[in-house]
Protein backbone atom coordinates (compact mmCIF):
# COMPACT_ATOMS: atom_id res chain seq x y z
CA UNK A 1 0.00 0.00 0.00
CA UNK A 2 0.93 3.75 -0.96
CA UNK A 3 2.00 5.92 2.28
CA UNK A 4 1.24 9.24 2.13
CA UNK A 5 1.94 12.26 4.95
CA UNK A 6 -0.81 15.07 5.21
CA UNK A 7 0.84 18.60 5.24
CA UNK A 8 -0.15 18.37 9.01
CA UNK A 9 2.04 15.38 10.09
CA UNK A 10 4.92 17.19 7.57
CA UNK A 11 4.91 19.94 9.36
CA UNK A 12 5.01 18.59 12.68
CA UNK A 13 7.69 15.74 11.63
CA UNK A 14 9.62 19.37 10.38
CA UNK A 15 9.33 21.09 13.78
CA UNK A 16 9.99 17.89 15.87
CA UNK A 17 13.13 17.05 13.82
CA UNK A 18 13.95 20.64 14.61
CA UNK A 19 13.99 20.22 18.16
CA UNK A 20 15.95 16.75 18.67
CA UNK A 21 18.44 18.65 16.81
CA UNK A 22 18.76 21.59 18.55
CA UNK A 23 18.07 20.39 22.00
CA UNK A 24 19.58 16.63 21.58
CA UNK A 25 21.97 15.83 18.62
CA UNK A 26 21.72 14.84 15.30
CA UNK A 27 22.03 11.60 16.30
CA UNK A 28 19.15 12.10 18.40
CA UNK A 29 17.09 12.95 15.22
CA UNK A 30 18.84 10.31 13.22
CA UNK A 31 17.88 7.40 15.38
CA UNK A 32 13.84 8.96 15.72
CA UNK A 33 13.18 9.26 11.81
CA UNK A 34 14.79 5.42 11.74
CA UNK A 35 12.46 4.46 14.19
CA UNK A 36 9.81 6.43 12.53
CA UNK A 37 10.49 4.68 9.26
CA UNK A 38 10.55 1.36 11.34
CA UNK A 39 6.92 1.87 12.25
CA UNK A 40 5.75 3.39 9.12
CA UNK A 41 6.72 0.31 7.24
CA UNK A 42 5.01 -1.83 9.86
CA UNK A 43 1.84 -0.05 9.05
CA UNK A 44 2.46 -0.71 5.12
CA UNK A 45 2.23 -4.16 6.03
CA UNK A 46 0.17 -4.67 8.60
CA UNK A 47 -2.32 -1.96 8.50
CA UNK A 48 -4.33 -3.22 11.09
CA UNK A 49 -2.20 -3.95 13.38
CA UNK A 50 -2.27 -1.17 15.58
CA UNK A 51 -5.38 -0.24 17.64
CA UNK A 52 -7.97 2.40 16.72
CA UNK A 53 -7.52 6.26 18.31
CA UNK A 54 -9.79 7.18 21.06
CA UNK A 55 -9.59 10.88 19.41
CA UNK A 56 -11.29 10.35 16.34
CA UNK A 57 -13.42 7.82 14.52
CA UNK A 58 -11.82 5.63 11.78
CA UNK A 59 -8.03 6.64 12.97
CA UNK A 60 -5.08 4.43 14.04
CA UNK A 61 -2.47 5.41 16.91
CA UNK A 62 0.55 4.04 16.64
CA UNK A 63 2.79 4.50 19.22
CA UNK A 64 6.62 5.75 17.69
CA UNK A 65 8.41 6.45 20.69
CA UNK A 66 6.84 7.07 24.76
CA UNK A 67 6.08 10.55 24.14
CA UNK A 68 6.03 10.65 20.30
CA UNK A 69 2.59 8.87 18.44
CA UNK A 70 1.27 9.27 15.02
CA UNK A 71 -2.54 8.89 13.72
CA UNK A 72 -3.20 6.92 10.38
CA UNK A 73 -6.19 6.11 8.55
CA UNK A 74 -6.43 3.10 5.92
CA UNK A 75 -8.20 4.31 2.71
CA UNK A 76 -8.86 2.00 -0.55
CA UNK A 77 -5.47 2.00 -1.76
CA UNK A 78 -3.34 3.87 0.66
CA UNK A 79 -2.40 4.63 4.26
CA UNK A 80 -2.85 8.55 4.97
CA UNK A 81 -0.81 9.48 8.14
CA UNK A 82 -2.46 12.73 9.19
CA UNK A 83 -0.59 14.05 12.40
CA UNK A 84 1.96 12.79 14.56
CA UNK A 85 1.09 13.46 18.30
CA UNK A 86 3.51 14.35 21.36
CA UNK A 87 1.72 12.12 23.99
CA UNK A 88 2.51 14.63 26.77
CA UNK A 89 -0.12 17.11 24.92
CA UNK A 90 -3.47 17.70 26.46
CA UNK A 91 -6.04 15.38 25.24
CA UNK A 92 -8.51 17.90 24.08
CA UNK A 93 -5.85 20.18 22.53
CA UNK A 94 -5.38 17.37 20.59
CA UNK A 95 -8.52 16.79 19.52
CA UNK A 96 -9.07 19.93 18.37
CA UNK A 97 -6.39 19.87 16.20
CA UNK A 98 -7.42 16.88 14.71
CA UNK A 99 -10.77 18.21 13.84
CA UNK A 100 -9.60 21.40 12.46
CA UNK A 101 -7.39 19.80 9.83
CA UNK A 102 -9.12 16.52 10.01
CA UNK A 103 -11.29 16.78 6.87
CA UNK A 104 -9.10 19.44 5.07
CA UNK A 105 -5.74 17.11 5.57
CA UNK A 106 -7.51 13.87 3.97
CA UNK A 107 -7.71 15.48 0.46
Amino acid sequence: MKIRFSRLAVYKLEKLSEYLIEEWSEQSNLKFLKRLDSKVKTIQKNPELFPQSQLETGLRKCVVTKQTSLLYEIQTDSIFILTLIDTRQDQKKMKEEIKKHFAQQRL
